[in-house]
């Protein structure tokens, strides 16, 4: 029995032994293999990692090395190249670099198909081997050009060569940031609208009225007197085109009490508290002056306001908008809009662009009201803003008819300042910008050139400077303390580039003043800057640009950029051709349609092109940086 039970005991052995063994051999050999593969791949991955660095220091050793195709990294004295084709190392590994070219689509984004990116290249490196079996590893990057090299124009000095070039035309350098190009004449005058004053010579308005409405043509201002008995109804003021202006009364007009005023070259316009005569038109062609006509209104509300635009007049009448026929002045003016047109509440301004006409309102949320008037006999409100301020007391509109100026009431919690977007007129008009009068009760606003808003009224900084460049964030940049307070508010940009502010104030012995804008000469709506050349001292890669400026709403700058070869080791008779134009920082190519255009090139043109279809706004070209690379 015990025998019998050995047999069984070493058949069971045997038979354990024989299911083990082949699988325990097996493991001892997977993991000397496992071994093996593990070292091999580290071994590749430090030839890998030696291939990454290898590529690193021939592209710092010149962009020009790294041309499409493949190749492997060599020792050449102290630094690495790439010899053409892989390379078999210890006769198991085999090393590549693949360099490819990168497109980029319209956005700048990389795409299989676009543009030639020429200071961009893809680059993938690999490593396989055979023993003890086949495998490989590899790695993608981008690769670009060192950016460390910087050409910038910023300063006074970095600018002003380029004003002498034949083909810089229209164009002014100013010093607000340090140094700036900007449209000539955009500032007009010889003043600094940030740096007001009253140097020029106030003006005294004929008997004791309060003054509390002014308007202006270029060498007339007409100020309305009229807010009390003492006072005259209207003034026509003569300014003289000197330096500075002289001013005084050409004639006076009488017998009504004055809300706003008008003028024209022949005639003037008062809106009064008279119900049979809300609007009064004088005559300006005998001394003294004459009532010509009038217009007599519905209904006993006061006048609050009146504009005029060719042979239509408009007035506001309480919460009404009324237009009438100006088509002759003579007598009583008939309305062209029966009824006119109902407002939210009262509309104490009215100013009219193009076919629509631009009231500012008090009493209600709705601070703007938009009017077509496109149709005469049938005026329609189509648009509104409301900007969450205090009542509306004036409005000011730019000549393109995009954007609104509003003054409101003080708040301490609102805002007094904003600019609306009346691009689009129907609907309900977003709020651009705002800007806190910082306890100033305003009265008045209009918008003057090189990109200012002037904000007036009562109460600590009566005269109020706002720069508006920025229109998502104006910003004060000077003022005047008038302690009488200021009643009113004009603006004029004269022929010969002279820009004046004209205010009415509360002091009864000058009430009349005049404040000179910003620097400039003739106002121009398209200029050129061409700079001049810089001469990077080599050939190199002009990789693209970027520029610090602002283009305020109905102004553009376009730019355009040039790369040459040297002609007789210099740039002076360098052939330029340029590429663009760029709206704004672009990236440069490596070729256009024109062969003068040679990029790599030792040579640098640029040139910078602005516009404007509205002479209060100009756009600003601060700064512009070039990055090159050898």
């Amino acid at each position: 029995m015990q025998k019998g039970q050995s047999l069984i005991e070493l058949l069971l052995t045997i038979a354990l032994v024989s299911f083990f063994f082949p699988a325990l051999l097996t493991g001892f050999v997977s993991t000397r293999n496992n071994r093996a593969v593990r070292d091999q791949r580290q071994l590749a991955t430090a030839y890998l990692n030696e291939g990454q660095e290898a590529i690193r220091v021939i592209r710092t050793n010149g962009w020009s090395n790294l041309s499409a195709g493949t190749y492997h990294p060599t020792v050449s004295g102290s630094t690495w190249i790439l010899t053409s084709g892989p390379e078999l190392i210890d006769g198991n590994f085999t090393r590549q670099i693949i360099i490819g070219d990168v497109k980029r689509d319209s956005n700048g984004n990389i795409a299989q198909d676009g543009t030639l990116d020429p200071s961009t290249k893809l680059i993938t490196i690999s490593v396989s081997w055979n023993s003890p079996f086949p495998n490989s590893v590899s790695v993608k990057s981008y690769l670009t050009r060192h950016d460390s090299n910087i050409h910038t124009d910023t300063t006074i000095a970095d600018f002003t060569p380029g004003l002498s070039n034949p083909s810089t035309a229209g164009i002014a350098l100013t010093n607000t940031g340090g140094g700036e190009i900007t449209l000539l004449g955009a500032g007009g005058g010889k003043g600094d609208w940030c740096k007001p004053n009253l140097s020029i010579a106030a003006l005294d308005l004929p008997k004791n009225g309060v003054a509390n409405a002014v308007t202006a043509i270029e060498g007339r201002a007409f100020a309305g007197t009229g807010d009390n008995a003492s006072g005259e109804s209207f003034a026509n003021i003569n300014i003289t085109n000197a330096d500075p202006p002289a001013t005084s009364i050409l004639g006076t007009f009488s017998n009504y009490k004055t809300n706003d005023v008008f003028g024209e070259a022949g005639y003037g316009y008062i809106a009064t508290d008279t119900n049979s005569k809300e609007i009064v038109i004088v005559n300006f062609s005998s001394n003294p002056y004459t009532e010509a006509g009038y217009f007599n209104a519905s209904g006993i509300t006061d006048a609050n306001s009146v504009f005029v635009v060719g042979n239509t007049g408009y007035m506001t009448q309480g919460s009404r908008l009324r237009n009438f026929d100006l088509s002759s002045k003579s007598g009583s003016r008939p309305a062209i809009d029966s009824d006119g047109i109902e407002l939210s509440a009262t509309g104490t301004s009215v100013y009219v662009s193009g076919n629509y006409a631009f009231v500012s309102i008090a009493g209600h949320a709705k601070e703007l009201e938009i009017v077509d008037v496109s149709n005469p006999s049938n005026l329609q409100v189509i648009g509104y803003a409301d900007v969450n301020g205090q009542a509306a007391y004036d409005a000011f509109v730019n000549s393109t008819g995009t954007r609104a100026y509003l003054a409101t009431g003080s708040s301490s919690s609102q805002k007094e300042f904003f600019i609306v977007d009346v691009s689009t007129k129907t609907g309900s008009r977003p709020t651009v910008g705002s800007y806190d009068a910082n306890g100033m009760d305003p009265n008045a606003v209009t918008v003057v050139t090189n990109n200012k808003a002037i904000l007036v009224g009562t109460g600590t900084e009566e005269y109020q400077v706002i720069n508006i460049t920025d229109e998502t964030q104006p910003a004060r940049c000077g003022g005047l303390n008038v302690d009488s307070g200021i009643n009113g508010l004009a603006s004029v940009l004269e022929g010969d580039g002279d820009a004046y502010t004209y205010i009415i104030t509360g002091d009864s012995s000058s009430e009349f003043k005049i404040i000179e804008g910003g620097p400039g000469e003739q106002f121009v709506t398209n200029g050129v800057y061409d700079s001049t050349v810089f001469d990077a001292g080599a050939n190199v890669m002009f990789n693209g640009f970027s520029v610090n400026h602002i283009v305020p709403t109905s102004t553009s700058i376009q730019y355009e950029v040039a790369v040459a070869t040297a002609v007789n080791n210099s740039c002076l008779s360098a052939i330029f051709s340029y590429s663009g134009p760029y709206a704004t920082s672009s990236a440069l190519p490596s070729t256009t349609s024109n062969p003068a255009y040679k990029n790599p090139g030792r040579c640098l043109k640029y040139k910078a092109v602005l516009s404007t279809t509205d002479p209060t706004q100009s756009p600003i070209l601060y700064d512009i940086n070039f990055n090159y690379s050898p």
